[in-house]
């Protein structure tokens, strides 16, 4: 019987590392992006906490420098309505009594990404997130709480949709040459 429980502890090692070593994984699930430029430059205030988070993510991908300055920049993330500024709560649904039962957050932002020169290399993009939350007034501390963690999870959400959208951002190519006098094309006999 021991011969037989080691075989069958011998198959499932070796289906385990079959399994382990086939290299299968989601796209993205790591978290790095390769990212298209040498440095950016980020059209948000230094303390915005959205800001924060997006520098941090390009610094842990590596190969990406942020920049302090316009100046120098190989790309710029231009933010054209700031998040921080514009995230909403409106009320979802009423209780009988009249009473806000449920709100929606929401948390948008519209940013494009230009080169040095200031050419568009991705046009102005909405990210529009929105969150549910019930109210329940004899936990209203509760509540707060959470409000600010489902904000704090939009905006770790909107930043990884941000990273995979430059990321995406294809760089212009040089011009080809086209030479000045193209040769007459011959002619086809049947």
């Amino acid at each position: 019987m021991t011969i037989q429980r080691a075989r069958v502890a011998g198959l499932m090692l070796l289906a385990a590392l079959a399994l382990s070593a086939c290299g299968f994984h989601l796209r993205g699930a790591n978290g790095s992006f390769n990212l298209p430029f040498a440095t950016l430059f980020i059209t948000l205030p230094k303390l915005s906490p959205l800001a924060i988070d997006l520098k941090r993510n390009i610094r842990v991908n590596g190969g990406t420098e942020i920049l302090e300055a316009r100046d120098g920049a190989d790309g710029i993330i231009d933010v054209l309505s700031d998040p921080d500024t514009t995230r909403g709560k409106t009320i979802l649904s009423l209780s009988n009594n009249g009473r806000v039962r449920e709100y929606q957050l929401s948390y948008t932002i519209v940013f494009r990404v230009l080169d040095r020169q200031g050419t568009e290399l991705l046009g102005p993009t909405t990210i529009s997130l929105t969150r549910p939350i019930s109210l329940n007034e004899s936990q209203l501390l509760a509540k707060e709480t959470e409000e600010a963690l489902l904000y704090r999870d939009m905006k770790s959400d909107m930043v990884q949709q941000m990273m995979r959208r430059i990321a995406a951002v294809k760089l212009a190519l040089p011009a080809m040459s086209v030479p000045s006098a193209a040769a007459p094309a011959a002619a086809v006999k049947p």
